[in-house]
Order: structure tokens, then sequence, then C-alpha cells
């Protein structure tokens, strides 16, 4: 893990921090998208009694990478997540993939994250790179991943994540 971000109030980018704190059931210490149930504003304004599925929202350093070879500078945090990972295939995880992190802090994959126009306020033309069509004609979204906190800790930068895959068939990551 390269960086991990957090953030109090309602904000597209999240400040880096030394660490975080992952609290079991609820997301992350003092983030405003930590909660039992949904915080995302557009989805609590279709049912604000859903099931917070985006606690810790996880994205991998290689995306900026590809970005930036567009033209694009991206830096951890600044995409909104809160865990920023390096050599994991996020995006190909199965749903239900644990991820252990540090001594003690497991999350549970839920699915994509699904990228809005915020991301074009922040660069334009960015969301374009981030969410696209393969040759099927499938959407492709790539700006991350979402979980939910199983087992609670303190996460640092440099944390190892070990990848736990939950018994077949494997569920491929739906937008959530």
């Amino acid at each position: 893990m390269t960086a991990v971000s957090s953030n109090g109030e309602y904000s597209f980018t999240k400040p880096n921090r030394d660490s975080i704190r992952l609290l079991a059931g609820l997301g992350v210490e003092g983030d405003v998208h930590a909660g039992v149930t949904v915080k995302h504003r557009s989805r609590v304004a279709q049912d604000p009694t859903q099931p917070n599925l985006r606690q810790v929202h996880l994205m991998h350093e290689e995306l900026f990478e590809e970005v930036g070879e567009e033209g694009f500078k991206v830096a951890p945090g600044e995409l909104g997540e809160n865990i920023t990972t390096q050599g994991i295939d996020l995006l190909g995880l199965p749903a239900g993939t644990l991820l252990r992190i540090g001594d003690t802090a497991v999350v549970e994959v839920t699915g994509l994250r699904n990228p809005c126009l915020q991301i074009d306020n922040f660069q334009d033309g960015l969301l374009k790179r981030v969410v696209g069509r393969d040759e099927a004609g499938n959407v492709v979204r790539k700006a991350g991943i979402m979980s939910v906190v199983r087992e609670g800790g303190v996460v640092r930068p440099g944390d190892a994540i070990a990848v736990e895959l939950p018994a077949g068939p494997h569920r491929p990551l739906e937008r959530v």
C-alpha cells in the first residue's frame, strides 16, 4: 500500500494521512463516508436506509501512471480513495474477496466504484479515461473498488495487503 487518505468533510479529494483507523461495520474513522448506511449524497437521495457497501474506497496506483501517459497528473487521495495500492489487480478481484491489511484490518470487496462527473471537475476529460467501453460495448470502470470493514485496525502506508479469494464460483465485480 502506498498511501492512506481520509476527509471529515465532503470534498472530492482526500488528504493523505500517516495512518487511518478502520472501524468494523463502519469504514474509516472520521471520514465523511463512514457509516452503516449509505453516505454518498446521490445514494442518500435515493434511499438513506441502504446498507453502506462503499465504506472504504481502494484504488490502484497503476491507474495514475496509465492516465499520466495521456497527460493527466493524479496523486494518491486526489480521486477520493482511502487506500492507494500497488501491485494488486483490484479490478480483477471477485466480489467477496477479503483483503487483510496490516496487522489486524480486514475489508471485504463489495464492487466497483461508479465514478461521476466530479472527476471532470477535478481534471477535464479524466472521466472518459476511468470509464469507457470494451470492444463488445460493455462499460469498463477503472476508478477503483469499494469495500466494507469486517475487522478494524490501524493501517499505514507500506503495510502489506494479503488477498484471500472467496470460495468459487467467483462473481465478477459490479458497480456499487
